[in-house]
């Protein structure tokens, strides 16, 4: 038995950080229910590159193990059948700006109302509240206003814009951490909360080595020149003879003075946490000794010595490593047309199997199915298709 298993979530969300929470929730076992309107639905969906002509390769891969339900909230009948829905679930994930939902009349205050014991996680860009609460805004704006893109980045450089989306991922595993917070919480007081998520706030504790300081002494932190941020030789990345890098994180004394000896420049121990100007003998030494050897001939050098010495891989390198292929962390997903392969879930419970991985639903696959669940019959259903309510 999976460990959400009987817990069934109401998806309301879109795009990536509203589905890759419920992704995570689905892939421990919850009920996921993705609500799709009757126009456009998800509209990752149609991101390019299209695996077939309704699914796309990054909507396959958030929206496995979950069912698809197209309804429309606007008319009453819909809001109805909402809130029966509600009735029988436990979660409701909102993706919308703050207040959107209670303008529909199905928000938070409404449902739980109706049925006390409902959780609602709403992941937004800035919050419940603030001054920036109905900004519209992505991964790039929520990063540029915390201040973390400021030091993404080489010293002396541009800002660097990341080719992952650390917001919205953050959003997502917050959501989700506060959806199992709500369901714990509810198992003792009996009843559910509001769990607000703002992409902003959550970037903020990605950053324990460097704002606590800075909120303390107040002095700028420049880009590319934080200890653990391209600051200190010892914890960074070096080029090799044939253009390929390597990743050094000697960190602790015991690997620093190891790797200092097995290079034969023990009088760089004493650099190791160096930074600025104290820094700079030790990144031109080893500069210019990792150019005097490709990086296979560097790998086979330092071999198993602990020295945090390791290859800066490609993803092509990535996916075919043996320790991440020992580890299960890609999964072959049977659709109709084939075989897709995607990312596993990184979480390993010793008490609960390995999630079997369902593909991704159709738009609106399993609508029927949900409804009579929840107690509509044949007249029912055809009621609400002649009203536009479903398809």
């Amino acid at each position: 038995m999976r460990p959400l298993q009987g817990v069934r979530v109401l998806d309301l969300t879109r795009l990536l950080p509203g589905p890759f929470c419920s992704l995570m929730l689905a892939d421990l076992g919850a009920d996921v229910i993705k609500i799709e309107d009757l126009a456009l639905g998800d509209y990752m969906r149609q991101s390019e590159p299209m695996v077939t002509a309704t699914q796309s390769i990054q909507f396959m891969a958030l929206n496995r193990n979950k069912r698809s339900l197209k309804l429309s909230l606007r008319p009453k009948e819909g809001k109805a059948v909402f809130a029966r829905l509600v009735e029988q679930a436990d979660v409701v994930l909102d993706g919308f700006r703050p207040g959107r939902l209670d303008k529909l009349g199905v928000g938070y205050a409404a449902m739980s109302a109706l049925h006390p014991r409902i959780i609602y996680a709403a992941i937004s860009g800035y919050g419940q509240d603030g001054p920036y609460r109905d900004r519209a805004g992505h991964d790039l704006n929520y990063l540029a206003r915390a201040g973390v893109l400021d030091l993404f980045g080489a010293r002396g450089g541009d800002p660097v814009v990341l080719p992952l989306q650390v917001a919205d991922l953050t959003g997502a595993y917050l959501g989700a951490i506060g959806v199992l917070a709500a369901i714990i919480g509810r198992a003792t007081s009996g009843r559910g909360q509001f769990v607000d998520i703002s992409m902003m706030d959550g970037v903020l504790p990605w950053l324990p080595m460097v704002l606590p300081q800075f909120l303390h002494d107040r002095r700028r932190v420049q880009r590319g020149e934080t200890a653990l941020g391209g600051g200190m030789a010892s914890y960074n990345v070096y080029r090799c003879a044939d253009g390929e890098w390597l990743a050094l994180g000697a960190l602790e004394p015991q690997f620093w003075a190891t790797f200092c000896k097995l290079i034969g420049r023990e009088d760089l121990i004493d650099l190791r946490l160096a930074t600025g100007a104290a820094a700079e003998p030790a990144f031109e030494a080893l500069r210019a000794l990792f150019r005097t050897k490709p990086r296979a001939e560097w790998l086979a050098f330092f071999g198993d010595a602990d020295v945090c010495v390791d290859p800066v891989q490609t993803l092509a390198e990535a996916v075919e490593d043996p320790h991440l292929r020992a580890r299960g962390m890609f999964a072959d997903v049977a659709y109709p047309h084939g075989t897709v392969t995607q990312i596993a879930t990184p979480i390993k419970l010793s008490g609960s199997p390995q999630p079997r991985l369902e593909p991704s639903p159709e738009s609106g696959e399993h609508t029927e199915a949900i409804l009579r669940e929840a107690g509509y019959d044949d007249d029912a259903l055809a009621e609400l298709r002649a009203k536009k309510v479903i398809e």
